[in-house]
């Protein structure tokens, strides 16, 4: 897997952050994208409510000391190609897409001149951010819907195109809390990549220089099948359970990092298993 360390830094939020109060997670990407000299726009493009989602969000990042933060709503691919949006975008230093429905997201943007526009400015390195649907996007293949709380079997999960902002990973959100390491497993086995991760509610990845660092309450859940010795993929029904072995699964809470290109935990200063620190 390839980084690109000219390229933005991304934050991917699990879905629920804090957004009264402190709201750790936000003020990080705030602070990332440039402080109070930040230019933040807002991609409803995922929710129904663009106006009352959009506004609470306007809210958190001027509160947070943003120096300029604008709603894109765009309901259809004609807005995808509006001049003022495309402006907007080329002026950002932040851009943060919101929750909702990914397929949404997808349908209206991708392949548009704002989504050349925001990996443009990504490329430079504008700061790109997402939470839940805005979450499940980031990858080139994301998780269109599935079921949560239950084992793996294909029928489970639906994948598509996502926007490819971190590609050759699949994404999971609202993990814990809903359950849903089988279909994120499932999702890992059907598609021609080998990590997933799957991100707690209030809780987020940054991914930066080729490294993840995990922020926010909550765990990331990284499952590694580049070493996997065995599935049953193409011998099943799709209503038939998966077998999968020879994967590898870390948890990794507030602090802890991970190597994109070698597909390690970054474990400097931590404790062991054991209880003694390595040396």
């Amino acid at each position: 897997m390839s980084e690109n360390q000219n390229k933005g830094q991304l934050v991917i939020i699990g879905g629920a952050e804090e957004k009264n109060g402190d709201a750790p997670i936000l003020r990080e990407f705030v602070r990332r994208a440039g402080g109070v000299k930040a230019n933040i726009v807002i991609m409803t493009a995922a929710t129904e409510l663009p106006r009352e989602v959009g506004a609470k969000y306007i809210e958190v990042f001027e509160r947070l000391g943003a120096s300029e933060v604008r709603i894109i709503d765009t309901e259809t691919r004609e807005d995808a190609s509006s001049s003022t949006a495309l402006e907007a975008i080329h002026r950002a230093t932040g851009i943060f897409f919101t929750g909702g429905d990914q397929a949404r997201i997808t349908s209206i943007l991708k392949n548009t001149e704002i989504d050349a526009a925001i990996h443009k400015k990504h490329s430079e390195g504008a700061v790109v951010a997402g939470t839940s649907a805005g979450a499940a996007v980031m990858p080139d293949k994301m998780i269109v819907e599935g079921d949560s709380q239950t084992s793996a079997r294909l029928e489970i999960v639906e994948m598509g195109p996502g926007l490819g902002f971190l590609p050759g990973v699949v994404i999971d959100q609202h993990f814990s809390e809903r359950g849903r390491l089988g279909r994120l497993i499932t999702a890992l086995v059907q598609e021609p990549v080998v990590l997933g991760f799957g991100i707690d509610e209030n809780t987020a990845i940054v991914v930066s220089d080729g490294q993840i660092e995990v922020f926010g309450e909550g765990s990331v859940t990284i499952v590694d099948e580049s070493e996997g010795t065995y599935n049953n993929m193409d011998q099943i029904l799709k209503d038939e359970p998966l077998a999968v072995c020879g994967v590898k699964l870390h948890i990794l809470p507030h602090g802890h990092k991970f190597d994109l290109k070698t597909r390690q935990p970054i474990l400097d200063n931590k404790t062991s298993v054991s209880g003694r620190s390595k040396v």
